[in-house]
């Protein structure tokens, strides 16, 4: 049976309140979104609170790192950090593992979402030059450390890293990914509204690798203009193919809305369309 989650959402001031429209809304899991300052690594290792709340309503939780998370980054004292917070996140996916369990899909890795961070580019007269393509050894080198840690982290619990795409996959993007894919412990997030508000570029490199798909943020789009994050039914894409695909590979979905009214609806779509 599919399984529906919600983003965290910024009109709700705790995870209380999180929780408690979470399972007034019949969905099964809250993703906890660490670009939030309440849901920093630190207050994420409270985990007994995490569970009691959880276990009371009956939901479980994946995890949402960091948009800013940049492994790569040059400065290494920047990119231990990231490493570190890294680290601590998947303890604390460890920890919230028996929720899993008890509420939800024990066939579907626990996961923590990621994006790729672009880095900085040099704008020159007739193009810009972004440093990860111009040092892209150095770049490779920061993704096999990562992945060869992110392997000894997680071990043999059922956790994996899912990365979303977002604005379009640069090239040497696509590269490090590929190499991350190789490992049993990374999969791919197919983020449906961000695709439709880029043209869809990202299709043919997320399709080619579809069997690596493990996790789906679920909101309506459109191209022209480009927008998403909207409710189900408000934009352009065929939701049902999407959906289909994600059952079709077992994936978790998160109704990724924004505002409390857009997710509401969205559930409402859910209902009438796809019971």
């Amino acid at each position: 049976m599919m399984q529906y989650g919600m983003p965290t959402l910024i009109e709700n001031k705790t995870l209380e309140d999180n929780i408690n429209l979470c399972k007034s809304l019949g969905l099964n899991f809250i993703e906890l979104n660490m670009n939030f300052p309440e849901y920093q690594v630190n207050e994420l290792e409270q985990t007994e609170h995490l569970i009691e709340l959880a276990d009371k309503a009956g939901i479980y939780y994946t995890i949402h790192l960091d948009e800013n998370l940049n492994i790569a980054d040059f400065n290494r004292l920047v990119s231990e950090a990231y490493l570190e917070t890294v680290r601590r996140s998947i303890e604390v996916a460890k920890a919230l593992l028996p929720l899993r369990d008890l509420y939800g899909d024990a066939s579907q890795p626990l996961t923590l979402n990621m994006h790729m961070h672009h880095g900085i580019y040099i704008t020159l007269p007739d193009r810009k030059v972004q440093m990860y393509d111009r040092d892209f050894d150095t770049y490779m080198k920061s993704f096999s450390v990562f992945r060869e840690k992110c392997e000894e982290w997680i071990g043999d619990s059922d956790i994996m890293i899912a990365v979303e795409n977002t604005d379009g996959f640069r090239e040497y993007e696509k590269k490090a990914i590929e190499f991350l894919l190789e490992s049993q412990k990374f999969g791919l997030t197919w983020d449906i509204g961000h695709s439709k508000a880029t043209g869809e570029k990202d299709v043919p490199f997320i399709m080619s690798h579809k069997d690596h798909l493990i996790h789906f943020h679920i909101h309506d789009g459109s191209e022209v203009p480009p927008r998403n994050h909207l409710a189900l039914g408000d934009g352009e894409i065929d939701l049902k193919e999407r959906l289909s695909l994600a059952e079709q590979r077992n994936a978790r979905c998160v109704l990724e809305t924004k505002t409390i009214e857009a997710l509401k609806k969205s559930v409402l779509w859910l209902n009438v369309k796809c019971s």
